[in-house]
């Protein structure tokens, strides 16, 4: 096994000797453009460097500085790559796309899944955990986390809404007008650039759960062998709007484990049930020390969890939730 680096991301990621160098991105939940895989096209091309290589198209050695094909590229040791079109974590710079709207579904009495189609799908780019805004005319950005995974073709996301919260309403209203509508992406930096070499802890609230959807969808694409545990949280059974697909991932996958947490308390809004969530993952008996843990929900829920999660000896960067750069604590 030889490491490879990629610059200027930072990323790095193991490859045998007989595996090309795309291929093994790949494998390890790196994103690298990539078209024909033979070649030809050029648009997974890279620098070397440092290290040793081999142009399999040739046989021929590649010198340092000189560029390559990484669908055509074996490592004969350890190397370093310059390929600007890998980003690290929450480094793509966001862009204004108009979508097409191909679908507007209810999945439940207050949730629809809503499907978009960009153009040049191949030449956007975001990471697993991503979000992304609904910009209507005249009305504030609506932001909503990507429920698909990034090779997915089209994006999916999850959209509460009921003729009570305006500006939701507004989205579904514009989604379902037939026009097309701008979107802009990507956004958040809790997100995964590279499958993490620990065992994943995901804890959602309410559609907080598409969040960790696309977290999922992506970590199974890379063959993720740690343990991954989901906890979801909702105040009603009804409100757990794809428990289905959540269970099957729980009975076919061995390394997942679905944790559904529910309050089932009419009296209550889910500001009176994020302690019950919270008290639910702290009783699992997990070693804090040894695990990453994505969070998405209100700020009250995350904060609430991470201070708990940090006390019971969780490293504090090993807490990544958008709540952290969107509603920073004084």
């Amino acid at each position: 096994m030889h490491c490879v680096r990629l610059h200027p991301a930072g990323l790095s990621y193991p490859v045998n000797r007989t595996d090309d160098l795309l291929s093994a991105a790949a494998a390890a939940g790196i994103q690298a453009p990539a078209a024909c895989r033979n070649g030809v096209c050029e648009i997974c091309e890279a620098r070397l460097v440092s290290g040793q290589a081999l142009n399999t198209r040739n046989q021929q050695h590649i010198l340092t500085g000189g560029r390559l094909m990484m669908c055509r590229t074996q490592a004969l040791s350890d190397i370093e790559l310059e390929i600007p079109a890998v980003m690290a974590t929450g480094n793509h710079q966001p862009r204004i796309y108009q979508a097409k709207v191909v679908d507007v579904s209810s999945i439940n009495h207050d949730v629809y899944r809503v499907e978009l189609k960009l153009p040049r799908r191949r030449d956007v780019s975001f990471h697993a955990g991503q979000y992304l805004s609904v910009n209507l005319p005249d009305a504030d950005p609506c932001y909503f986390s990507i429920a698909s995974s990034p090779s997915a073709e089209n994006i999916v996301l999850h959209i509460q809404a009921t003729p009570e919260w305006v500006s939701a309403q507004k989205v579904i209203d514009a989604l379902t007008s037939g026009e097309d509508v701008s979107v802009q992406l990507p956004h958040g930096k809790a997100c995964l650039a590279a499958a993490p070499d620990k065992p994943l802890v995901l804890v959602a609230a309410g559609t907080g759960f598409a969040q960790m959807k696309s977290l999922v969808e992506y970590l199974k694409e890379t063959n993720f062998s740690h343990s991954i545990k989901l906890f979801w949280g909702v105040r009603k059974h009804e409100d757990m709007y794809l428990r289905s697909l959540a269970q099957r991932w729980h009975d076919e996958w061995d390394a997942f484990t679905f944790m559904p947490v529910v309050g089932d308390d009419e009296d209550n809004d889910w500001g009176g049930h994020h302690d019950q969530l919270v008290r639910a993952v702290l009783a699992t008996g997990i070693d804090w020390r040894s695990v990453e843990v994505h969070a998405s929900g209100s700020p009250t829920m995350v904060y609430s969890l991470m201070d708990a999660l940090v006390e019971a000896g969780l490293s504090e960067q090993d807490f990544l939730s958008d709540v952290l750069e969107y509603a920073p604590r004084a």
